[in-house]
């Protein structure tokens, strides 16, 4: 395997835990209502953990409220137990088959949690990314053993992945200071 490829699939991997790190970032509510704060929630349909947006409609109402239109009317008591158990400190209003969900304001302590646990989740992230490096380095470690590329190619594709490696860990960053700004904003 020449060097480009392992530089290739080590970029591909880390944009995978970048997108991934993202997508964690978004799950953690900031106090304004976001449709992707229900996406992880399941609800028992049939006999069947199946995700709530393929048995409701799930739209924003105003900045603080989201809107679930259950498709089956039985299904409501369902969705809206789903959403109280999924601890994440919403209270849900059933009205027959449309459940209001009110984002509670944020306290400041609370704020403060929010931002060690995005801290937590960008630090996960990076590890990941780390690890992509080692791993990359120890592919290329081997193909000098067996004689496949110079020392001096190996040294270069190291320090193309470190380049790397430096990208994706600012691009995290990035995204920590943003989520925290959004999160300490009142």
């Amino acid at each position: 395997m020449p060097t480009s490829e392992i530089k290739q699939t080590t970029e591909q991997k880390m944009n995978k835990a970048l997108e991934a790190c993202k997508a964690s970032l978004s799950k953690i509510r900031t106090g304004r209502a976001h449709v992707g704060v229900l996406d992880h929630i399941h609800v028992d349909y049939y006999g069947n953990s199946t995700p709530l947006n393929q048995v409701a409609n799930v739209t924003l109402l105003d900045a603080r409220t989201i809107n679930v239109s259950v498709w089956e009317k039985g299904m409501a008591v369902v969705v809206e137990k789903a959403i109280r158990d999924a601890d994440m400190g919403l209270n849900p209003q059933s009205q027959g088959t449309v459940i209001r969900v009110p984002m509670p304001p944020l306290s400041e302590e609370r704020r403060r949690e929010m931002v060690k646990i995005v801290k937590h989740e960008g630090e996960n992230a990076k590890i990941v990314i780390r690890g992509l490096r080692r791993d990359g380095n120890g592919e290329l470690k081997e193909l000098s053993k067996a004689k496949d590329i110079s020392e001096d190619d190996e040294r270069r594709a190291q320090d193309d992945i470190q380049k790397l490696t430096d990208r994706y860990v600012a691009e995290i960053d990035k995204l920590l200071a943003a989520k925290e700004q959004e999160v300490m904003t009142v």
